[in-house]
């Protein structure tokens, strides 16, 4: 099965307009669908909405040809899809290879927010841009004063010279219900003012292409050059900005993905006023709890998130969270997934502790924490490196299809943990078996069986060799990133 690619929409636009399309995209660019026939017509809303609606070209610059480089080049664009890249790398560009390649050309979308001259768009639009230009409905076109943008939403402003702009309103992204009939609106491949309908797919998506998501999904077609326009709803509100299409041809597929507003209204704003997004921060990595893990833990209503990873002088290591805790709840606010902390976080006040409601080791404790300002690369990088091949030694469970082995200097080394590592690592994990769907991955450290500590090999045999499949056995699991996972095993033909 190939793999669908997230493909920022604006990314290829200044890249295909001019060049014949390849072949594998050919006969894969789908009709969106129709609506309903039922009388109505979206006329007077798109009528309210277009003439805040600009479509924008990205000018970025020129690009020195390496010595002895070869004439085709391929354009160093993240999320481009492999067909993409190979159909570049194989076609010939239509200019002389010279000392310095030509200015690329991107187009995308965005809409005013501001009747001061304030354009919302992409962070992917205008990142690395040299010259922005805007194109009104009316015609008029506006050079770029100053970009502000925040890559770790994907979000950015374009300020403009220009007095009693027509104005969009964002609209409450929480009220909005899957089939409710939505418009997307923008410039698809450099086509100005284009309209396309659609119903909400689905709500609170996480595709974990920025640091902040909140994805609202449609069927609405979105193509290249959508990027930074506006998805509205019936009364002309802006629930969505466009952003990403899910695809394995790059083009629509039925998938759109728009950030949401209630996200954007909590970025653009502080970018207006000082270029910059504050936000607090805990430190750390959240990942969601199963309900069925949570129930086999004892955590209160089977809800609540694991701390993969607690960093280094954060608020969350002065506070005492450790990896591996389960955390229920944020000042008083219960919590079921990572999205749910940022936001919780985000929104409260730096300087000030706030508790903690973890459970750890089966145990309820309360910790105080107090939320420092985030700092402005923090999470923009990851340190995480690429898994090691390492051997398939060690004792074999099979009941549960895996091998596990003493951590050793080498083995630490091969599957890219601290040299000083301890444990029981998972060498081995067999192809549909019982580990294998339930998420065991090759290469993890085991830390806990059911609660129980394991420092070797041999106490992970002795352990997972006695339990109960039945009644599922809870494995507490480190990454060589540092990060903890719990995975519930259980068989109904177990003993």
């Amino acid at each position: 099965m190939r793999k669908k690619t997230l493909l920022p929409v604006s990314m290829i636009m200044g890249l295909l307009l001019g060049c014949n399309l390849p072949s594998f995209l050919k006969g894969h660019m789908q009709e969106p669908p129709s609506q309903p026939r039922d009388g109505s017509s979206y006329r007077d809303v798109i009528k309210r909405v277009l003439p805040a609606v600009v479509s924008i070209e990205a000018k970025y610059k020129s690009i020195a040809r390496r010595k002895n480089a070869s004439p085709r080049w391929v354009p160093e664009m993240p999320g481009l899809p492999d067909e993409l890249r190979r159909f570049f790398d194989e076609s010939q560009l239509p200019f002389e290879f010279g000392d310095e390649l030509p200015p690329m050309h991107g187009y995308a979308s965005g809409f005013v927010i501001d009747p001061s001259g304030v354009i919302l768009t992409n962070h992917h639009v205008v990142k690395g841009a040299e010259k922005i230009t805007v194109e009104f409905q009316d015609g008029r076109t506006f050079v770029a004063k100053e970009i502000r943008s925040d890559p770790k939403s994907d979000l950015a402003i374009i300020l403009i010279d220009a007095k009693n702009l027509p104005v969009l309103e964002f609209g409450d992204s929480d009220l909005i219900e899957i089939g409710d009939r939505v418009l997307a609106v923008g410039a698809p491949f450099g086509l100005a003012g284009s309209v396309t309908s659609g119903i909400v797919s689905g709500k609170g998506r996480n595709m974990q292409m920025t640091m902040y998501e909140d994805y609202v999904q449609t069927d609405a077609a979105i193509n290249p050059g959508n990027s930074g326009g506006p998805l509205v709803n019936l009364d002309g509100k802006v629930i969505g900005i466009n952003t990403a299409i899910k695809t394995r041809t790059g083009g629509w597929q039925g998938i759109g993905l728009a950030i949401a507003s209630n996200l954007v209204k909590n970025v653009w704003p502080q970018l207006q006023k000082g270029g910059h997004v504050h936000r607090g921060y805990l430190g750390i990595q959240a990942r969601k709890l199963a309900p069925d893990v949570a129930s086999h833990m004892g955590v209160p209503n089977n809800a609540g998130v694991v701390v993969g990873k607690v960093y280094e002088n954060t608020p969350a290591s002065k506070a005492g969270l450790k990896d591996g805790d389960v955390l229920t709840s944020i000042s008083g606010k219960l919590v079921k997934d990572g999205q749910q902390v940022q936001r919780i976080v985000t929104e409260l006040p730096t300087g000030k502790p706030v508790d903690l409601v973890i459970f750890r080791d089966g145990k309820p404790m309360t910790l105080s924490a107090v939320i420092e300002a985030q700092p402005a690369e923090y999470g923009l990088a990851s340190s995480s490196e690429p898994l090691q091949h390492g051997d398939a030694e060690g004792v074999s469970l099979k009941s549960l299809g895996i091998k596990v082995a003493d951590m050793s200097p080498e083995r630490a080394s091969q599957f890219g943990f601290k040299k000083d590592a301890q444990g029981a690592v998972i060498t081995y994990v067999e192809s549909g078996s019982l580990a294998a769907e339930a998420g065991v991955e090759r290469g993890s450290l085991i830390l806990k069986v059911d609660k129980k500590p394991v420092n070797n090999a041999q106490e992970a045999q002795s352990e997972l060799g006695s339990v109960s499949l039945k009644r599922g056995v809870l494995l507490q699991l480190q990454s060589p990133q540092g990060g903890v996972a719990f995975i519930l095993i259980k068989s109904d033909a177990g003993k």
